[in-house]
């Protein structure tokens, strides 16, 4: 959390490298554990879901060239899925950028709705299409819509340069494009769940983009992304909101406290035995 790697954290503390991976691994199942018993029965209605790029190990072109490529390495993909009302992150997944890994985040995300009807918002990537119709029987029980961006490139630097290299594209214009039922156009957006991914890249720092801090096993990559979104959700009091996220959505009462994701550990840990 607050984008600090392990062995910085080892350092500041004066714990091994070894233990704060195993808090990690710990804290991370307990986190999915506990998000997953009370993040139910949701009273959202405006869900927007995107999907970010990251990597476990290697790069996926490395890891094509690679004559023994180790198992989870290559990219990881974060999928997920956030209230647009309450700033909640309901859901997420990670995995390829694959019509399966959609279905899996849509299909998890319905589980955790109080049966409202929706309005969801996705970027333009078409799997998230066939994902939805292997996942309804009518489309049409949704407001359901993509906001279809247009990219051009840098305006960094020149051709070929460095500066235009690692310099996002730039977004040029954006179309929004209904898919089923009647979505309200003022709510066909992406904002919020773009802005959830800057979090993730400032909070997490395997998912900062070049550095050297970037996960190496893929259960360790999913034990992090738990933990920080039981953290966003519960313990950070967002700005606009000036309240957390799950005491926005009615999930919890109280902003939380460090102490009380060590008592949530605890209890997961009370199951264990």
């Amino acid at each position: 959390m607050e984008g600090m790697s392990i062995r910085a954290v080892a350092r500041i503390t004066g714990v091994s490298k070894t233990t704060i991976l195993k808090l990690v691994e710990d804290a991370g199942q307990a986190a999915s554990w506990y998000q997953d018993r009370v993040l139910r029965n949701l009273p959202c209605t405006k869900i927007q879901a995107d999907e970010q790029w990251g990597f476990v190990g290697c790069k996926q072109r490395t890891r094509l060239e690679a004559k023994n490529p180790k198992r989870g390495t290559g990219d990881a993909w974060l999928w997920s899925a956030i209230c647009a009302d309450t700033k909640l992150v309901i859901s997420f997944q990670i995995g390829e950028r694959t019509a399966g890994v959609a279905y899996d985040l849509l299909y998890d995300l319905s589980e955790r709705l109080d049966g409202r009807r929706i309005q969801l918002t996705t970027d333009g990537w078409r799997p998230y299409i066939t994902a939805m119709n292997m996942l309804l029987d009518d489309p049409n029980e949704i407001d359901f819509a993509q906001l279809q961006k247009q990219y051009g490139p840098s305006y960094e630097g020149t051709k070929g340069s460095a500066e235009r290299r690692y310099s996002p594209a730039v977004c040029i214009g954006a179309v929004k494009v209904p898919i089923s039922g009647n979505p309200d156009p003022k709510h066909i957006s992406t904002s919020y769940a773009e802005r959830n991914n800057l979090n993730v890249r400032m909070h997490s720092r395997r998912m900062t983009r070049l550095t050297n801090a970037f996960s190496k096993k893929i259960e360790n990559h999913r034990y992090a992304m738990a933990l920080h979104f039981l953290y966003y959700n519960f313990v950070r009091v967002h700005q606009t909101l000036k309240m957390s996220p799950a005491m926005a959505a009615g999930v919890t009462k109280r902003l939380w406290e460090m102490k009380d994701v060590v008592e949530m550990l605890e209890a997961w840990e009370a199951t264990q035995l």
